[in-house]
Parts: C-alpha cells; structure tokens; sequence
C-alpha cells in the first residue's frame, strides 16, 4: 500500500469536499467502505475552529499554519497510522462480508428447516389419516365378524341344512374379503365409476346389478341420479346400506326379470357379466333391453381379454370368475338382443412402471437408430398384447 505525502489528498491540501466529510464529523458514520476510502486518499478533514468571530478565524489561521511542521516531524507515525487503520478497516470488511453471508446461510437454513418441519407435519397428517382409515377398516370388520358369527349361530339352531348353510355364509364372508383385498379400495372403484357420470345423464332411474359394497351407487347418487342396487352378497348389501344406499339382496337376472318394461333409464354392473354363463350373459342383454325405455343405457364393464397379462393371469384370481368375455362377442349379443347403438370403450390401463420399456434413441444415428426405432415398434405391438386395457366397457343405447 502506497502513500504519497506531496501528491493529490496530501493532508497538507485540504480538498473542496467538505460536504462529504461531514459524513465523518459530529456522528460519524458507520459505513466501513466510506471510511476505506477516506483513509485509502488520505483525505485531511478541514481546519476549523469552535470559537467564532475574529479569535476563531485566527486560530483557524494558525493551525492551518502548523499542520505541515506536525506533519513533516510526525509523517513517519502518521504513515504508519494510515497503515494500521487500512489494514484494520480491510478485515473489518471481510468480518462484514462474512456477517452477510452467515446472515443469508442462517436464513436459507431457517427457511430449509421450517418447509422441513411443514413437510413432516403434512406427512404426519397424512399418516394418522391413513391410520385412521385402517382402524375404521379394522372396527367394521370386527363387527362384521360378529354379525357373522351371531348369523351362524342362528343358522346352526334353526335345523335343516345348517352344515350347507354354514359354509354358504362363510364362503360368502370370505369372499368379501377377497374384495377388499383384490378389487381396489372404495376410493379407486368409486373413480372408476364415475367416468361413465356423463353418458348415463339424465338417464334415472338407475338400476346397479351386482352393487358389491356400493361404490358405483354412491357415486350416482352423488350426481343426482335416482339409484338402487341390487346384490346376491348379504354383507355386501349391508355394506350399502351403512352408507345409506338403496339396496337389496337378491338374485340379479330374477330382479331384472321383475322389472316393469321400459320402466328404466339406465342399467349398469360392473364386472358381473365374467362370473356369469354365457346362456345367462344373453338373458341378462334380453331383459336389459326391456326394461330401459327408449334412449335408456346400458354400461357392462368387465375385464378385458385382449390383454393377455389381464385377460390370462389377473382374471384367475378369483375363483367365481367363469370365463373371459370377449368385446366382440359380448357386442353381438347385445345387438342379438335389440340393442343397435352398441361402443366398446377398453379402460383402466396399466400404470406406466409395469409396461415393457422403450429403447432410448437419443443419440443414436444412422443404422443404429433405425435399429432401435424397429424395436420399439415391437415393442409397442407387444405391449399392446401383453398389457392392453385392464377393462372393457360395452354401452349400449335402446332406440
């Protein structure tokens, strides 16, 4: 660091800036890099005096008199002044930087750990939500074994048959638990009913075949629609009923049957047709047809058979399950039956995470790249076989 006692900002020259050097008398200020730059120009301060009139200005005449003999016998100390106060103003400065930036790394840091905490407590909701689902799931299987268990006592008293009608009802019990366990939650059949809200509007009254635990009911009733189901299952139907539902045990096809003609706006049932005989698909179609009125809808999902992974695997998983029905063939008979505007909808496709994967072609050129589109070709008409549509829909208007 240089000085220069004879140059421009020698203390012996007092330069015209005194209104920027009031910054540094009286209260001075706090602004470390005003004060680097006065002492780095070495900038005297004016000479002036606190007595006022003729003695002030003589006084001030006589300082300014004597700076140059102080400076030139104290220079020496003066410089080394000037030194010492510029390093210390440099680390003074440093010390500020560092402040600055611990400042902003403690408010990154208090802002990181309070998204932290609301993420936690966001989870943590999530999770006693969940948990208070699995108790409720928990609390009304409790109770429903109960019932079970009272009803099979009842049966057991009530002579006859009891060992055949016991097992009825445990077969019935267990397969509301394979339901729960297989079919999805209420939740995701619910949302999977409710895709088919538009084509069944102003179409009620609405008559659910095979309502299970009442999903496509509520669903309907959400929207405004007329509804009542209709189920084989006794502890489906009292599934129904707890959510307030119209619902009833019976036999579908004799339901149906029973049915005024025309009386209908829509007929829905969701995966029914699959655990039916064919004989029985083609009654239901006939019936169905006769008790919807003219422009009434009928909406039959089932699974899908032209996905080999749905169709050949998944499908036997349930031991009701009679046989696939095939889009085409479940069309025609619909057709056969009187229905003459008859679509196919495929639905509920697999997620993304279980289809066959694609060749990356990023960065591939030339031959190489027509190799790898080529095999993603395949791979699509593949994946188009193996992991088609879970579902089908058939929806068919009565004209």
């Amino acid at each position: 660091m240089n000085h220069h006692p004879h140059g421009p900002g020698a203390p012996g020259e007092e330069l015209g800036r005194e209104p920027e050097l009031d910054r540094f008398l009286g209260e001075p200020t706090r602004d470390l890099a005003a004060w680097f730059e006065l002492w780095t120009r070495d900038q005297p301060f004016p000479v002036r005096s606190r007595r006022r009139g003729l003695l002030g200005g003589l006084a001030v005449l006589v300082r300014r008199a004597l700076r140059p003999l102080v400076r030139f016998g104290g220079g020496d100390l003066w410089d080394r002044q000037q030194v010492f106060n510029l390093i210390l103003l440099e680390r003074l400065q440093e010390l500020e930087r560092v402040g600055v930036e611990l400042s902003e790394r403690l408010e990154r840091l208090e802002t990181f750990a309070r998204e932290g905490v609301d993420q936690v407590l966001r989870h943590n909701d999530a999770l006693f939500s969940r948990l208070d689902q699995k108790v409720d799931l928990y609390r009304r299987g409790a109770r429903e074994l109960s019932s079970q268990l009272r009803a099979g006592l009842a049966l057991a008293e009530a002579g006859g048959a009891p060992a055949r009608a016991l097992a009825e009802h445990d077969a019935a019990a267990r397969y509301v638990g394979f339901e729960d366990r297989h079919r999805g939650t209420e939740e995701e059949i619910r949302a999977r009913a409710e895709r088919y809200l538009a084509d069944l509007e102003g179409c009620s009254p609405v008559l659910d075949l095979g309502c299970g635990r009442g999903e496509a009911l509520a669903a309907l009733a959400a929207a405004g629609h007329r509804a009542r189901g209709v189920d084989a299952s006794a502890a489906m139907v009292a599934r129904s009923r707890e959510q307030g539902l119209d619902a009833v045990q019976g036999d579908l096809i004799e339901t149906l049957a029973s049915a005024q003609p025309g009386a209908l706006g829509a007929l829905v049932s969701f995966h029914v047709v699959e655990h039916l005989p064919p004989a029985e698909v083609d009654r239901l179609l006939a019936l169905a047809w006769r008790a919807l009125r003219p422009g009434g809808r009928l909406i039959l999902e089932t699974p899908n058979p032209e996905s080999l992974v749905a169709g050949a695997s998944r499908f036997w998983l349930d031991p009701t399950h009679r046989r696939p029905v095939h889009p085409q063939r479940l069309a025609s008979a619909a057709r056969a039956a009187g229905f003459e505007t008859v679509e196919i909808r495929r639905c509920s496709p697999f997620p993304l995470d279980e289809s066959l994967p694609e060749l990356p072609v990023d960065g591939l050129e030339g031959d190489r790249r027509e190799l790898a589109d080529a095999v993603n070709r395949l791979r699509d008409r593949l994946d188009d076989v193996l992991y088609g549509d879970q579902d089908y829909a058939l929806i068919a208007t009565k004209t």
